[in-house]
């Protein structure tokens, strides 16, 4: 399993610094996490203010 970022990502960047596989990289409107490099450790949820990163399958 991974993490993938939902559409209310605010592109602000807090998790990308977080992340300790660098799997996560800005995109044109959201930030973006590479699947083949995540480790599902949710240190980018832990500091997202909107919470947009989520587990792979929960994008509420």
């Amino acid at each position: 399993m991974t993490h993938t970022i939902n559409d209310d990502c605010v592109n602000c960047g807090a998790c990308a610094p977080e992340c300790p596989t660098n799997a996560i990289s800005e995109g044109p409107d959201k930030y973006i996490i590479d699947a083949d490099n995540c480790i599902d450790c949710g240190a980018c949820a832990d500091v997202c203010p909107v919470g947009a990163p989520r587990p792979e399958g929960d994008q509420k």
